[in-house]
């Protein structure tokens, strides 16, 4: 199995996994590990094509299971695809995830007309990165509707100007929703506490949230914020910052 890339900061008896979302790397991760390396060990992890992993191909099923052999035991955090990933390896590996974190996250999708569709626009767009070249493609990205109220810096363009063009038309290939086999039936069978944290204005995943804490049951916390969009942790920072940090020695100190 392929190691990804990881950067370890902090020291604490208790260990933490971030993962990114899908045209970031490692880096965007940082501000909320920085909040728990006091108290935590934290493994911020370069997603399967994407910053220092971008030679590491791996779908859905494959990333969770180098991300566990990459992190071993950890509570787990991923944002939209890093989340995805985060789901998977508690599902796959249950062993190694002692707690799962998931921002603006999914499933998947179950209905298979509609997850056809998804697969055939992700190749769609993987063909677009491939011709028009990343910078380009992530000015394109991050001006969908979903990250409108996403300030992004300029430190964090140039980070996601350094993914290959090849490794994020993979990753939307290969890991992308529409590749992904739905996992709603699956949810139930979680045990580790689980946290949801969604943006008010991003109903789409605030559904898919609620949705997903029904279907885990009583040990599965959601948490909306309001007036903010689907990148929850860049917009509202501090705040993301406490609940997880708050959510995270909840667990530790039981």
């Amino acid at each position: 199995m392929s190691p990804l890339h990881s950067l370890t900061i902090g020291q604490g008896s208790h260990h933490v996994a971030l993962v990114h979302g899908f045209t970031q790397t490692g880096n965007s991760m940082l501000p909320l590990g920085s909040s728990l390396e006091d108290r935590f060990t934290v493994h911020v992890i370069d997603a399967p094509n994407h910053g220092e992993s971008s030679n590491v191909s791996l779908d859905c099923i494959a990333g969770a299971n180098a991300l566990c052999e990459t992190v071993g035991k950890a509570f787990y955090v991923g944002y939209s695809m890093g989340a995805r990933l985060c789901l998977h390896a508690a599902l796959q590996r249950p062993q190694s995830v002692q707690g799962l974190v998931l921002i603006s996250g999914t499933a998947g999708i179950d209905d298979p007309s509609l997850r056809k569709q998804r697969q055939d626009s992700d190749a769609q767009l993987a063909n677009r990165i491939e011709q028009i070249g990343t910078e380009a493609f992530v000015e394109e990205w991050l001006s969908r509707p979903m990250f409108a109220s996403l300030t992004s810096t300029h430190s964090d363009i140039l980070d996601r100007n350094r993914n290959l063009a090849s490794g994020l038309a993979t990753s939307l290939r290969i890991a992308g929703t529409g590749a992904q086999e739905p996992l709603w039936n699956a949810l139930s069978t979680l045990s580790m506490p689980v946290l949801f944290l969604a943006g008010e204005n991003d109903e789409a995943f605030c559904a898919h949230a609620l949705r997903m804490k029904q279907l885990i049951g009583d040990h599965a916390t959601l948490v909306v914020l309001p007036d903010c969009g689907h990148s929850v942790h860049l917009e509202k920072p501090n705040e993301s910052a406490h609940i997880i940090s708050s959510w995270l020695d909840q667990q530790t100190n039981r």
